[in-house]
C-alpha cells in the first residue's frame, strides 16, 4: 500500500499523520506540528484488532449469529416498516455520533427525516458541546468552537483555560500554549494545571460564580474595554447589574478561590496585548452549562477579546467531528448548514435539495437524554438505530439507559466492534473504520479536513453510507449515494446560505491542500480562518452579553452523600473506551477504573491506596481502585468514564439537564465513598 496522508481517528484536534499500511507516523500539520499523543501513535492497531466485526449478526433465540448483508438489511427494513405502520414514523429513532464524518452525519439526518419520516434523531454530541454551542450562538450569532486557527495561540501573552485539560485530552495542543502566561480553572490539579502560573480551583459547579467575580474585578479595577463594549456589543448593563453583586470576596465564599487570585486573573487578562479565554467540558457539562459558558463569554466581551485579531474566545471541541457533526442535521433541531428545523425558509430550501415537500419534513424531536429515556415507553420510540455511539457507557444514569434499550422492540447498532451497546442489539452491522474510507471532518478550529482511504476494509464490512443506501432502497425512499464525494457534493448544496456554509468546499480543493475554514460560500472563496473581525453574525453585527446568575449544582452534598464527584478523561483512553480498550499498549497503562481521592478523605472512609472502593449516589454506584492524590480537594472525588460494567462512572452521574442545551450534569453530583462492604 502507498503511504497516505490522513488524520487521527480520535479527538477534534485531528492531528496530521501518515499511514503506511497500518503503521502510523506523524506529519507536519498546523495543529500538531509533527506531534502525536499515545493514542494517535497506536491508532493503527485498531485496524487489525482481532475483536473487529466482519459479518452482520442477527439475534436468533437470544444469541447473535452471523448472517449475510442482504438478509440483515431485509430483517431491519421489514421490522422498521412494521413498527412505523403500527405506531407511526416516530416509533423509529436514530442516534448518531460526533465521530461520524460530515458525509455520514448529513446522510443520517436525511435518512431519518426522508426515508423514515421520524423526528426522533439526536446524537452523542449533545453530551459534549451543546452548552457551548448554545452560548456561542446566543453571543455571536454563530457557533464555531474556535473562530480562529489554533496556531494563533502561539502569539498569546495570556490564555485562560476554564474546565479544560488538554495536557491529557489533546497533548499536542499544549505546544501552542508554551509562550503564554497560563491561567487554569479546574477543581483538580491536572497535568494542565501544573503548567499554569495561576491555578484557580473552584468548588465543583461554581465556575459561573468565579466568572462573575472576575468580571466584577475587571470593571471595579478599571479594566473594562468601554469603547469595544459600546461599539461592538449589546446588553452589558443587565450583565453588570448581576456582576456588581459578585464582588470577589463574595465569590470567594462560594468558590473557595481567593479574591486576590480573581483580581490577579483580571489584571493578567486586561494587561495582555493578546489574550484568549477557552472553555471545555468541565465548564459545559452542568445543568447550568449554557449560563456558565455565557459567563466566560461575558468576561471575554468585557475585555474586548472576541473578534479582535490576536485575541478571542473559543471552545475546545472534544470529539473528532464534534464540530461538523452538529452542523449538518443529525441533531434533533437542525438541518444541514446549521439551519434550524423550525425555520420555514430553511425547511423549504433543504426540502428542495432533497426533492420532497417541505410539509413532509418532521419537526424538532427529543434531545439525546430525553430520547433515551423515552425508549420503549408509551408514546416513545419502539425501535432505535445507533451509529457511532456507545450509550450504555457514555450516557448519564447508564443502567437506566441499558434498561430502556432492553425495553425496545428492536435495536440496531452499526459499529466496527461489539461495544457494550452493540452487545444488546437485535441486529449488528459491521462498518468501516477511519482508514478504510474517504470522508471529511471539521476540526476544533472550523477547518474542513479530508481524511483519506489508506487500505481496504476486511471482506464483509460495508460503509455506513452503503447500509443507509440499502435500507432507503428497501424502504422505497429517496436518493442516498454511497460514494463519500458524491454525498459531499449534495451536502455543499444543502449547506449553501446557512451559517455553516460549505458550498465553496470541494474534494479537489481539499486534495490540493487548501486550508478551508467555514464559512466558504463560493468556489473561489478562501475560507474564513478568523471569524467576527468585522462584525458578529447577528443582524446588527454586534455581540450579545447574556445576563446569567449563579445557581450552583443541581444536587448538593448532605449527610448521606457528603462528597462531590466529577468525571473526565485520562490520557490513554477516549470516550467510552470502546476503541482504546482494544489497544494493549493503552489498556496496560490504565486497565480499569480508579477513583482519585485525598488521602485524608480515603482514610476516613476506611480505605487505603489500591483498595477497591464503592462510589454511590442517589442513582447508582460504581466500584473503582483508590488512587491517593494529595493535591485534590478533600470534598471531591474523580472517576474516569471510559470503563464498562460495574466500573461505569455514569452509573452515579446526575441526568439533570440544562434548560437550554439539554446537556446532562456529568461534572458534579453528591456521592458517598466506602469500602466494598459499605462500611465508611
Amino acid at each position: 500500500m502507498p503511504q497516505v496522508d490522513t488524520h487521527c481517528p480520535y479527538c477534534a484536534l485531528q492531528c496530521g499523520m501518515r499511514l503506511d499500511g497500518v503503521r502510523v507516523t506523524p506529519r507536519d500539520f498546523p495543529v500538531n506540528a509533527g506531534g502525536l499523543c499515545q493514542k494517535g501513535w497506536t491508532a493503527g492497531e485498531l485496524l487489525t484488532s482481532p475483536r473487529r466485526l466482519t459479518s452482520p449478526m442477527v439475534r436468533e433465540n437470544g444469541v447473535l449469529a452471523p448472517v449475510g448483508w442482504d438478509f440483515a438489511l431485509d430483517v431491519v427494513a421489514r421490522k422498521l416498516k412494521e413498527l412505523r405502520e403500527a405506531h407511526g414514523p416516530d416509533a423509529v429513532a436514530v442516534f448518531g455520533g460526533g465521530g461520524l464524518t460530515n458525509e455520514k452525519a448529513y446522510l443520517l439526518g436525511k435518512f431519518a427525516r426522508v426515508a423514515l419520516g421520524t423526528s426522533q434523531i439526536d446524537y452523542n454530541g449533545r453530551f459534549c458541546m451543546s452548552s457551548a454551542a448554545a452560548a456561542g450562538s446566543r453571543a455571536f450569532g454563530a457557533d464555531r468552537g474556535m473562530p480562529f486557527p489554533v496556531t494563533d495561540l502561539g502569539h498569546a501573552d495570556v490564555v485562560l483555560l476554564a474546565g479544560a485539560n488538554p495536557a491529557e485530552t489533546m497533548p499536542p495542543f499544549t505546544q501552542h500554549l508554551r509562550g503564554a502566561d497560563l491561567i487554569v480553572v479546574d477543581p483538580r490539579r491536572t497535568p494542565t494545571a501544573e503548567l499554569a502560573s495561576l491555578h484557580l480551583a473552584p468548588a465543583p459547579g461554581t465556575d459561573l460564580a468565579l466568572a462573575l467575580g472576575i468580571l466584577h474585578a475587571v470593571v471595579a479595577d478599571g479594566h473594562l474595554d468601554q469603547s469595544y463594549v459600546d461599539q461592538r456589543t449589546n446588553g452589558f448593563e443587565p450583565v453588570w447589574r448581576i456582576a456588581a453583586s459578585w464582588w470577589p470576596e463574595r465569590a470567594e465564599r462560594v468558590t473557595g478561590v481567593s479574591a486576590a487570585d480573581m483580581r490577579l486573573a483580571a489584571a493578567k487578562l486586561a494587561g495582555a496585548r493578546n489574550a484568549y479565554i477557552l472553555t471545555a467540558r468541565g465548564t459545559e457539562q452542568h445543568a447550568t452549562g449554557t449560563a456558565t459558558v455565557g459567563g466566560w463569554i461575558n468576561l471575554a466581551l468585557s475585555l474586548g477579546l472576541p473578534g479582535r485579531a490576536g485575541s478571542g474566545y473559543g471552545c475546545l471541541t472534544g470529539q473528532g467531528n464534534g464540530q461538523g457533526g452538529r452542523e449538518h442535521g443529525q441533531k434533533a433541531d437542525q438541518l444541514p448548514g446549521y439551519r434550524k428545523l423550525d425555520d420555514p425558509a430553511a425547511r423549504e430550501y433543504v426540502a428542495g435539495v432533497w426533492g420532497v415537500d417541505p410539509d413532509s419534513l418532521p419537526g424538532p424531536g427529543r434531545s439525546a437524554s430525553e430520547l433515551l429515556e423515552a425508549l420503549g415507553q408509551d408514546g416513545g420510540p419502539k425501535a432505535l438505530m445507533v451509529f457511532g455511539s456507545n450509550v450504555v457507557v457514555s450516557a448519564p444514569r447508564s443502567q437506566r439507559v441499558q434498561d430502556r434499550l432492553s425495553a425496545l422492540d428492536f435495536l440496531v447498532v452499526a459499529d466496527f466492534v461489539l461495544s457494550e451497546t452493540a452487545a444488546l442489539a437485535d441486529v449488528v452491522l459491521p462498518v468501516t473504520q477511519w482508514a478504510e474510507e474517504d470522508g471529511t471532518l471539521t476540526n476544533l478550529e472550523g477547518r474542513i479536513l479530508l481524511r483519506r482511504k489508506a487500505l481496504d476494509p476486511p471482506p464483509g464490512v460495508k460503509s455506513d453510507l452503503d447500509l443507509l443506501n440499502g435500507l432507503a432502497t428497501r424502504l422505497g425512499r429517496g436518493h442516498f449515494p454511497t460514494e463519500p464525494e458524491t454525498v459531499f457534493e449534495e451536502l455543499r448544496i444543502a449547506s449553501k446560505g446557512g451559517i455553516a456554509d460549505y458550498s465553496g468546499v470541494s474534494y479537489d480543493r481539499l486534495r490540493a491542500g487548501e486550508a478551508l475554514h467555514w464559512p466558504v460560500p463560493a468556489d473561489d472563496h478562501p475560507g474564513t480562518p478568523r471569524m467576527f473581525l468585522d462584525a458578529f453574525a447577528h443582524p446588527d453585527g454586534r455581540a450579545r452579553f447574556a445576563p446569567v446568575e449563579h445557581t450552583g449544582p443541581a444536587e448538593l452534598p448532605d449527610d448521606d452523600f457528603p462528597l462531590q464527584a466529577t468525571t473526565g478523561r485520562v490520557l490513554q483512553h477516549y470516550q467510552s473506551g470502546a476503541q482504546t480498550r482494544l489497544v494493549d499498549e493503552l489498556n496496560d497503562v490504565v486497565p480499569e477504573a480508579f477513583v482519585e481521592v485525598h488521602p485524608d478523605t480515603a482514610k476516613r472512609a476506611g480505605l487505603e491506596e489500591g483498595d477497591r472502593a464503592r462510589i454511590r449516589s442517589r442513582r447508582g454506584e460504581t466500584t473503582a481502585k483508590v488512587r491517593f492524590v494529595p493535591s485534590l480537594r478533600p470534598d471531591l472525588v474523580f472517576v474516569p468514564f471510559h470503563f464498562p460494567g460495574a466500573q461505569r462512572a455514569n452509573l452515579f452521574t446526575n441526568p439533570a439537564l440544562d434548560p437550554v442545551s439539554r446537556m446532562p450534569e456529568f461534572k458534579v453530583c453528591a456521592v458517598s465513598l466506602s469500602t466494598l462492604d459499605g462500611v465508611a
